[in-house]
């Protein structure tokens, strides 16, 4: 198709200059805009500014849960550090260092 032959969607008496990539429609030099490095209707413009916003409130109930996760694993090796600790003999930590081999 040649775009010469082609007149504006939204207005019948001037002539297009592009093509939308996402609808298809011609539009004149007032209609269209870029996003992305491509010509895109203000229809279309509107529709794919939307949905970032969908994946900002996903990204952020993943970070979220990401955090979550940290502060869950940090507990636990505290936890499981301690139970170590702990398992170790009393006696163990009163030997004093020259009496180790006496028997006292």
């Amino acid at each position: 198709m040649n775009i010469a032959r082609e007149r504006c969607f939204n207005h019948a008496s001037r002539e297009a200059v592009a093509r939308c990539p996402e609808c298809g429609r011609y539009f004149c030099r007032e209609c269209i805009g870029e996003y992305e490095d491509r010509a895109i209707c203000a229809f279309c413009l509107k529709r794919l500014s939307a949905k970032p916003a969908r994946r900002h409130h996903l990204a952020a109930l993943v970070r979220l849960a990401q955090v979550f996760a940290g502060i869950l694993l940090l507990w636990s090796s505290f936890y499981l550090l301690g139970n170590v600790l702990l398992r170790i003999p009393s006696t163990y930590h009163t030997i004093s260092i020259g009496q180790e081999g006496s028997g006292k």
